[in-house]
């Protein structure tokens, strides 16, 4: 079946019309993700607008963009909330729970009943955070619910290497896992290239590895403090997860999901299709990175618990 068939008929929401929904619009219309985007956003005003500029740009694409109500958006094959306080200059991803929580509640009440079918994507922060909450508010089965997770945080990654070992990034399989924001962990022990293992490089045994990961991690931050907010890189990641489940091409991505290992919302790479998560691919990771992650772990589950049901 073609990737044009296979996309007939689909339907993705976006709550939200900001600078992030806005951006991911854009970018999923670019790529013909779906046959139809429905945007929303309690700003009736901003979220027309929004949608007229983006249908100035349809004619380059099969899909059809439209205001959708939250009781249509709720029916979607694809749910994407972007909808959540903007992170601050200097705020980390975790000062924004209990500002986020109130939001992605409501949300998810006028969303109802969603689709049961539906995949439902968190992109607001912080995501292992919101995943969990939504995984418990939705009412949709835990493989269903998802967040972008440390997908842009790995893709920096590998960025980062490729321009230290001049091969393209699609050469580079590595991962940052667990958290998106500062506690998250660059697996470099199980990490290769061409199949080669990564540390076994000369120029990475030279390279200070920890301050490498926190340039990484910090990425989000420099964007912030130089223009608001981040959009087009996050924009890139939904786009390509969406062809994941329209598609159903079953690829590996590091995506927000529940772990039963961790007892946790965490990234990992996961098997990504029409049908939500298939499998966890948890990476061969040493003493020091378990650990990380286990501590992540343990602040997710404390930040969880704490949420008002």
């Amino acid at each position: 079946m073609s990737a044009a068939a296979k996309r007939e008929g689909s339907q993705m929401a976006i709550i939200g019309a900001g600078s992030v929904g806005s951006a991911i619009a854009f970018a999923c219309l670019m790529r013909s993700v779906v046959s139809e985007l429905l945007i929303n956003d309690f700003n009736a005003k901003v979220c027309e607008g929004q949608v007229l500029d983006l249908q100035d740009a349809a004619f380059v694409s099969s899909t059809k963009v439209r205001v959708g109500t939250p009781k249509e958006c709720g029916q979607a094959d694809i749910i994407v909330i972007t909808a959540g306080a903007r992170q601050k200059p200097g705020e980390s991803r975790d000062e924004l729970v209990l500002r986020n929580e109130d939001i992605l509640r409501s949300v998810l009440e006028g969303l109802q009943p969603i689709k049961k079918t539906a995949i439902l994507m968190l992109v607001a922060n912080p995501v292992n955070v919101l995943t969990c909450m939504a995984q418990k508010l939705s009412g949709l089965p835990p493989r269903q619910v998802i967040g972008t997770g440390t997908y842009l945080d790995s893709v920096r990654f590998r960025v980062a290497i490729k321009d230290t070992l001049k091969v393209s990034e699609t050469s580079v399989h590595a991962y940052i896992v667990g958290d998106h924001g500062d506690k998250q962990v660059a697996v470099w022990s199980s990490a290769s290239v061409g199949g080669k293992p990564m540390l076994a490089f000369e120029e990475i045994k030279k390279m200070d590895r920890a301050a490498e990961a926190a340039k990484v991690a910090r990425k989000a931050y420099s964007i912030i403090d130089l223009k608001g907010a981040t959009s087009f890189g996050i924009a890139a990641v939904v786009s390509e997860v969406a062809l994941c489940i329209t598609l159903n091409k079953l690829s590996v991505v590091p995506l927000s999901t529940y772990c039963e290992r961790f007892d946790a919302c965490l990234s990992f790479p996961v098997s990504l299709g029409t049908n939500g998560v298939e499998r966890i691919v948890y990476p061969d990771m040493d003493e020091h990175e378990l650990a990380m992650v286990e501590e992540s772990a343990v602040a997710t589950r404390h930040a969880c618990r704490n949420y008002r049901e």
